[in-house]
């Protein structure tokens, strides 16, 4: 068996230059798979896995919620969490020139654009969570503590049972 070495990507760039510990995981992409194919591939509980979302206020201004895989996010609850009138998601194209990943690939590290950041609160409890790594069928573990750190998002409690 072929062992695939971890991709450099502007997200992994931006963890080594932080220096952030991570771990490497490839997988085999799935188009619209999303974090069930992820976890299932990772064999990892989908609630550790967390989706990279990019989204825009009323002023098409983007932003990114990281959010658990197994959760949808509430953006009405989000919008008054974030003092907007209303936040929703991005079109993928919109998206990809926010971030320069594509969709599927989608990582809060190292986006062309520097967006504020919201993380959902109980992802903070994991011990590891599994994040995308700058391209789609990979993704990186790290210590939520270390997100933190590197990104200062700003906490909020908008997760809808999915």
């Amino acid at each position: 068996m072929k062992i695939e070495h971890a991709p450099e990507t502007p997200a992994t760039k931006y963890l080594k230059a932080h220096k952030v510990a991570f771990s490497s995981h490839l997988y085999a992409y799935e188009e619209h798979g999303g974090t069930k194919v992820s976890a299932r591939e990772l064999n990892v509980d989908e609630h550790a896995v967390v989706k990279t979302l990019v989204m825009e206020d009323e002023h098409a201004k983007p932003l990114i919620v990281l959010m658990h895989g197994d959760c949808k996010v509430s953006t009405k609850e989000l919008a008054r969490q974030a003092g907007c009138k209303k936040i929703e998601p991005c079109k993928p194209e919109v998206a990809n020139r926010h971030t320069g990943f594509l969709v599927g690939g989608t990582s809060p590290f190292g986006t062309k654009k520097a967006m504020p950041v919201f993380i959902e609160k109980s992802i903070l409890a994991e011990s590891v969570i599994y994040i995308n790594g700058g391209r789609r069928g990979y993704l990186v573990g790290i210590h939520p503590h270390d997100l933190m750190q590197v990104l200062k998002p700003t906490v909020v409690e908008v997760a809808l049972e999915a």
